[in-house]
């Protein structure tokens, strides 16, 4: 095969992997925008909001706020809860401090297995109520954080593919250069090595 022809043929796929590299890439960024974008105005119709600094202050043993929290949630202090990472910081070191607490350790279904065995029981009843919204809203603030990780995912893949298309195209350039500078003559040679003949 002419090394002319071999070099525009191979260039011409590394071309093909230019585009699909940037279309990737491009889906990929969009991909993150809606899911970021999303995530963030579900949370933000909840309209949670951070305890304030001066709460976190406050901070005790058995109250609302206790000091195991401060290394978690201090940072978002006063802040409205509108990204994953937050979700994730409210959801585990806040509904879940409160969830273990509670009787049974505010596990849903050996709170309400408990109250359908005491039926007269109405404190543990209430307990039902509050461990099923604890633990509901723990769950859709932890799913918003899962979507934001992913999210994540895709920007920073879309970014590698964005990458990988600049380096392809850069080879995809040297290549039809190097065709164009090669002569139409010019034979793309495999090197064999010679076959020795074994003596009998």
């Amino acid at each position: 095969m002419q090394r002319k022809i071999f070099d525009i043929l191979t260039s011409a796929g590394g071309l093909v992997m230019v585009v699909v590299l940037a279309v990737a890439g491009g889906l990929l960024m969009w991909g993150y925008s809606f899911a970021n974008s999303n995530v963030h105005n579900q949370l933000a119709q909840q309209a949670i909001v951070f305890p304030t600094r001066a709460e976190f202050a406050q901070a005790k043993p058995g109250t609302e706020i206790t000091p195991g929290m401060l290394p978690y949630l201090l940072k978002y202090a006063g802040q409205p809860l509108t990204t994953g990472a937050q979700a994730e910081a409210y959801a585990d070191h806040f509904i879940a401090v409160h969830l273990s607490e509670m009787p049974l350790g505010g596990v849903y279904s050996k709170v309400s297995a408990a109250s359908r065995a005491n039926p007269t029981n109405t404190a543990l009843a209430a307990e039902v109520t509050t461990s099923f919204q604890g633990t509901t809203l723990r769950g859709l603030l932890l799913e918003a954080y899962g979507f934001s990780e992913f999210a994540l995912i895709a920007f920073w893949a879309g970014i590698a593919a964005f990458v990988l298309a600049v380096v392809m195209a850069l080879l995809v350039a040297f290549g039809f250069w190097h065709a164009r500078r090669t002569p139409a003559s010019a034979e793309l040679v495999v090197h064999t090595e010679p076959v020795v003949p074994v003596a009998a």
